[in-house]
């Protein structure tokens, strides 16, 4: 296969971020700290990874910023839109994920990030009350308003590229209308004001219809819609989701397939989580944990495959729950009690007690997604990128056959996607010694 012309990395990227919130204000200044060299951007495949090229006797195994040409930290501008945080800074301190320390040697550049009123509505997410929110009642207005933000960002800010990473806080729960079908018939939603687009989506065709790349870092319904898909494919532009892999779902990618590669069965998997920030507050209303649910439930079928082992796997009970507990703050509690039997049939437990703090492992994932998604604009291809399931809980596929599920081989064709495009063979691992 010829390799692509990717276009070079040169000027600025801005990284806007729908929500400036716990998530992104960690990401945001997790990279001001990497920049002045307070801290390293630990988590971030793009930034700390190598690869492997050609075979192991070769020797040639650079890290990834330097195989690929992507844009550099230096070279980022951080925006977005929130309906509560007045700054960076302030979001911050209200989501309590970074100790003062860590702030105040950082707290000039953090108030510079101030956040656009948003598209909010309080509708999806009943927990939260917005009070920096664009006064524009017809959806067609605000879609235009935001795409008028996008061009008026890019202007002000000198950008020569744009990416967009949702992280806002997970809607309530839906399934697509007729509004969903075409991007006629969703344009014609927004005209009439129609309740079954929500704000998610509303960004989502701002960014495609502004030619910026769209990732969706929560579980809610915004890029996998028909409409959206077409849109992408008509505007050339990448998109990717949906919901970040975090936590206890890492976890699950983590062991299951470890499990399964021993044919060891699996009986049950409890999965509870104990969650105090404002996720947590959203996700106490069950509308919106159905949203969560649904993204969280659909890993350990994909990989165990019990239409194939359905001795070992094909009578699973899989549960999941979420707590929202204040005093937890973003410092979560993902428990696990796994379930599983071995040789005759004997029964044998594992237990995880994951106590992480969620922000932490979700701000490497935006700033890696802000980075491949531009990588992927410039490369040229556009539609669903599935290369970057990796990162997500529930990922897109551009396929008939659905997603993989797999950490290992997600990484695997992460890694072979990023050869492929600079020439290189992709690593099958067959090679001896």
């Amino acid at each position: 296969m010829t390799p692509p012309n990717i276009a070079p990395a040169t000027g600025k990227l801005g990284v806007l971020t729908p929500g400036v919130g716990a998530v992104a204000s960690t990401f945001i200044a997790g990279v001001i700290a990497a920049r002045q060299g307070l801290a390293q951007p630990v988590g971030s495949i793009s930034q700390l990874a190598h690869i492997r090229l050609g075979g192991r006797d070769e020797g040639r195994n650079p890290m990834i910023k330097d195989f690929v040409p992507l844009a550099g930290l230096d070279d980022l501008v951080f925006g977005g839109w929130d309906p509560i945080s007045p700054n960076a800074m302030e979001a911050a301190k209200t989501a309590g994920v970074l100790q003062d320390r860590d702030i105040s040697a950082i707290s000039g550049e953090l108030e510079g990030v101030v956040p656009m009123e948003a598209v909010f509505d309080e509708r999806w997410v009943t927990r939260l009350h917005g009070t920096r929110v664009k006064k524009l009642t017809s959806k067609a207005d605000q879609a235009a308003a935001l795409i008028d933000d996008i061009d008026r960002f890019k202007t002000e800010n000198e950008c020569d590229r744009l990416s967009m990473v949702w992280c806002g806080s997970t809607e309530a729960y839906q399934e697509p209308s007729a509004a969903h079908q075409t991007v006629t018939s969703f344009e014609e939603g927004l005209r009439n004001d129609d309740d079954n687009i929500s704000p998610s989506q509303i960004y989502a065709y701002a960014a495609i219809m502004s030619g910026v790349p769209f990732a969706n870092g929560a579980p809610n319904l915004t890029v996998d819609l028909p409409c959206m898909l077409e849109l992408a494919r008509e505007r050339s532009v990448p998109v990717a989701g949906k919901d970040f892999k975090t936590g206890q779902t890492l976890m699950k990618t983590l062991l299951s397939p470890g499990l399964k590669a021993r044919m060891l069965g699996v009986r049950g998997w409890f999965s509870t989580n104990i969650l105090g920030n404002r996720d947590g507050e959203v996700l106490d209303a069950p509308e919106n944990f159905k949203t969560k649910e649904v993204s969280k439930l659909g890993v350990l079928d994909t990989i165990l495959q019990p239409d194939v082992y359905p001795d070992l796997y094909g009578n699973l009970d899989h549960v999941v729950r979420i707590n929202y507990y204040p005093p937890r703050g973003d410092e979560k509690e993902g428990w696990d009690n796994i379930d599983i039997f071995g040789w005759m049939g004997y029964p044998m437990q594992i237990k995880i007690d994951f106590l992480c703090r969620d922000s932490i492992l979700a701000a490497p994932i935006v700033l890696d997604l802000a980075l491949f998604m531009d990588l992927a604009a410039r490369t040229g291809v556009s539609g669903v990128q599935d290369w970057l399931s990796f990162y997500f809980k529930a990922p897109l596929s551009a396929t008939d056959q659905g997603p993989e599920h797999d950490l290992f081989i997600q990484q695997t064709k992460m890694k072979n996607t990023l050869r492929e495009w600079m020439g290189e063979q992709p690593v099958t691992h067959s090679e001896a010694g």
